[in-house]
Order: C-alpha cells, then sequence, then structure tokens
C-alpha cells in the first residue's frame, strides 16, 4: 500500500469506529474518491486490533477491575465490578447470535452490494441520535445498570451489524434512551465494544488465513497508526460528552448520509461494504 492511504485508513478507522457517525459510510467513500483498490482483509483485521488496543489503554483501570471482578464471580463472590462485567457478557450476546444467523441466511453477503442502506442508515440512525440524546432523561449512572437495560444496549449492538448504523452511534443512542447521563452512555459503550472489537477481528483474521494473506510492513504500520489515532479520538470524545451534546454527529451523519445518496443516484460506483 502506498503511504497515503495507510494514514488514510488508519485516520477514518481511527476516528469513525468510535465516533457516533459510520465507518462503513466512510470506508464507501474511500475508494469512490481515490480510486485506491480494497486493502484486504488482513488489513482490516490490523486495523481491528489497533482499535482493540486503544479502548483497553484507555479503560485499563476498568479492564482490569473487570477481570478481577470476574475472577471473583468464579470464586462464587459477586461484587458490583464482576456484576458489570456478566452485563457486558449478556450485551454481547445478541451481536453474536444476531451476526451467526445473519450470515446463515446470506444477508451480509448480499448488503456489501448495496450502498445505499449504509446512506439511509447514516441519516435515519443519525436523527434518531438527536432525539434520544435531546429527550432522553440524564438520571442514570452505569451502576445503575440491570439486566434489562443492559440486554435492551446490547440488542441495539446487534443492530449495528449492518453496515451505516455505527456501533458506538447505536449503543449509546440506546442508553440515553434509557435515561443514561452522556459521559456514562458513551462510557458503557466503550466497555460493551471490547468484546464486539475483538470478536470481529477475531472473524476477519480466520478469513484472512483462509485466504492466504501475508502480515507486511504496511499492515503493521497501519494497525500502529490505527492505534494512536483511536486512542486521541476516544480521549476527545469522552472529554467532548461532558459539555457538548450529540447534535453535531448527528448532522454530520445527516450530511455523509446525504452525500453518499448523491454519489449513488449520480452513477458513481462506491463498491461493496467492508
Amino acid at each position: 500500500m502506498l503511504i497515503v492511504q495507510i494514514i488514510v485508513l488508519a485516520l477514518i478507522q481511527g476516528i469513525t469506529e468510535f465516533l457516533p457517525i459510520s465507518s462503513s459510510g466512510h470506508l464507501l467513500l474511500v475508494p469512490a474518491l481515490t480510486g485506491w483498490p480494497d486493502q484486504g482483509l488482513l488489513t482490516d483485521v490490523m486495523v481491528h486490533m489497533g482499535s482493540f488496543l486503544a479502548v483497553v489503554v484507555y479503560f485499563w483501570r476498568d479492564c482490569v477491575k473487570l477481570s478481577t471482578g470476574s475472577i471473583e464471580l468464579l470464586r462464587g463472590e459477586v461484587t458490583a465490578w464482576g456484576r458489570l462485567a456478566l452485563l457486558i457478557l449478556l450485551g454481547t450476546i445478541p451481536a453474536v447470535l444476531f451476526g451467526v444467523f445473519l450470515d446463515k441466511i446470506g444477508f451480509m453477503d448480499a448488503v456489501r452490494q448495496m450502498p445505499q442502506i449504509v446512506a439511509w442508515n447514516a441519516i435515519v440512525f443519525g436523527i434518531l441520535l438527536y432525539l434520544c440524546d435531546r429527550y432522553g432523561l440524564s438520571s442514570r449512572r452505569m451502576s445503575d445498570m440491570t439486566w434489562l437495560t443492559a440486554l435492551i444496549i446490547g440488542i441495539a449492538q446487534a443492530i449495528a451489524i449492518i453496515p451505516g448504523t455505527s456501533r458506538s452511534g447505536i449503543t449509546m443512542t440506546a442508553a440515553r434512551a434509557l435515561g443514561f447521563e452522556r459521559p456514562e452512555a458513551a462510557r458503557f459503550a466503550f466497555l460493551l465494544g471490547i468484546p464486539a472489537i475483538a470478536g470481529a477481528g477475531i472473524l476477519k483474521l480466520g478469513d484472512a488465513v483462509s485466504s492466504g494473506e501475508a502480515i507486511t510492513f504496511g499492515m503493521m504500520l497501519t494497525a500502529i497508526l490505527t492505534f494512536f489515532v483511536a486512542l486521541g479520538t476516544i480521549t476527545v470524545l469522552m472529554k467532548m460528552v461532558r459539555y457538548v451534546s450529540f447534535l453535531p454527529f448527528a448532522i454530520y451523519r445527516v450530511l455523509l448520509g446525504a452525500l453518499l445518496l448523491g454519489l449513488i443516484y449520480s452513477g458513481m460506483p462506491l463498491g461493496a461494504v467492508n
């Protein structure tokens, strides 16, 4: 890969994976605007691993406490962090089941050839993000998370498997609709995303190994750059949500969707959805 392609991919993955603005929508624009060929499955694996490590590093204290809580659960002792670990596990199950179901019926193969789905999802879920953030209550913290609220947010995360939805966006939307404070909604969305991002990376790794791809220096560099961009993005977002609503992201999503629709209906080839 060209160095400029490495930088662009790292920026897109590192920023859009965690901001509620749809990474798949931006990835559609790259080949359309640059003419670059697909970067390959193994590159996708590497950037996902960069994103995964960024979340773990930023929330390392929470990760340690969750791990300790999980160990205590195995010993028969239920602590607040052990309970949260169980809630994250519960919230991850819907995405796993829904992903397997969609793969079995061939939905994902079909939807990859329909970039208009990405465009419309960017718009629809952008508007929903604004409405839930604007009119949702701000009375709950993560300590108030229950089995039901974790499951609802997990079901929302499952819907994000459909391209254009945005995993971080829809989980924050669901948390805000359930009355969680904006910083707490973002924090739970990121912690819930740890097993999801790791799982997606492992699945892509299996596909890459099956296709016989080899790790190159360019792939390693892309992963490293993605890590630093993602870490910066998480840091900025977690500070930003304390003072700013999700309205700027909602507006951006609507504009992105409109741009994609304009390109689609003008006849410009956007390629397949990754």
